[in-house]
């Protein structure tokens, strides 16, 4: 079977050992506790797609805020079955640099009787404002070093949060039945599906496609494209900080997370991807204890296969 990283039989086995810092969970409690102290204050504004049995919406939220920063309001996109009841749900995360899923992107799944609401990442190529500025130092183009020398100032500290924050006003409707709810998103969306399923309790049910931020020693010692380059272009002028930024990075590895996943787990893992590395996923995916599933396509790159979407589909629809 191809790969462009290890062979099928040496994946389904690859386990590094995990990096935690001792004081990995007590960081992310504090995190977390900090990222609960203010409601989300979610804002629904009408939007008028000419549907029939869907109402659409922009979203605004209050996103994660540290002492001393503003808190960043957030947007997305918020979709929900037209008749009264209570719903399955799903948030929707996505690609780096990219922006949150549309109403248009989340009517086939919300005409099956599931509430969707998608997030902008902050500062990336949506909506949502980034309120950190240049914490902790400068950094290389992108947001993968915004942050580096510190766990606390890292830029994907404040994202696992805000997408915490997410689920919290997702379950804040009315509408919503937070007993069937679901996360999903591709690429830097599946790393954010891991994070926000090994967060949140209320997770029920996570479908990750070819995840991101996954084991980093290995990513970025080895990958030759997308995102993880800019950490290695970083330590090429920062060589004295590359232990601290490593250690950084470990409190946002998914590999470290991936024990805390308790929601049945479902990934999608593409044998030819030089973004996100087979390997690094199956690092993750080999430290679940949660009921899990790993779908591997081995002629595919950085893509979600037509297959994988429609079982995607098809899980959501029938929450």
């Amino acid at each position: 079977m191809p790969s462009c990283d290890m062979p099928l039989e040496q994946l389904r086995v690859y386990s590094p050992r995990l990096t935690r810092a001792a004081d990995f969970d007590s960081f992310w409690s504090e995190t977390l506790a900090a990222a609960s102290q203010s409601p989300p204050r979610l804002e629904l504004i009408p939007v008028d797609l000419g549907t029939k049995s869907v109402d659409c919406f922009a979203a605004r939220f209050e996103g994660f805020s540290d002492e001393g920063h503003k808190a960043p309001t957030l947007a997305g996109w918020y979709v929900r079955p037209r008749q009264s009841g209570r719903f399955p749900a799903v948030m929707h995360y996505h690609g780096y640099s990219g922006r949150g899923q549309r109403p248009l992107d989340m009517i086939a799944l919300a005409s099956q009787g599931v509430v969707c609401m998608s997030m902008d990442c902050r500062g990336q190529n949506g909506e949502s404002e980034e309120t950190l500025g240049s914490v902790g130092g400068g950094h290389y183009s992108g947001w993968m070093t915004q942050g580096i020398r510190n766990p606390h100032s890292y830029y994907f500290r404040h994202v696992y949060a805000d997408a915490v924050r997410a689920i919290e006003a997702l379950c804040g409707r009315d509408e919503v039945d937070e007993s069937r709810l679901a996360v999903t998103g591709g690429s830097q969306g599946g790393a954010l599906s891991l994070a926000a399923a090994a967060m949140s309790p209320r997770v029920s049910l996570c479908i990750s496609e070819i995840p991101f931020l996954c084991d980093f020693p290995r990513s970025v010692r080895m990958t030759p494209n997308g995102p993880y380059p800019e950490i290695a272009n970083f330590l090429k002028t920062h060589p004295h900080i590359e232990e601290q930024a490593f250690q950084t990075l470990s409190y946002f590895d998914c590999v470290n997370l991936a024990p805390r996943i308790k929601a049945r787990t479902l990934i999608c893992n593409c044998l030819w991807d030089d973004i996100c590395l087979p390997s690094s996923i199956f690092a993750a995916y080999n430290h679940m204890s949660c009921e899990k599933e790993m779908a591997v396509y081995p002629y595919h790159k950085h893509e979600v296969p037509m297959e994988f979407s429609e079982r995607r589909f098809a899980l959501l629809a029938g929450m």
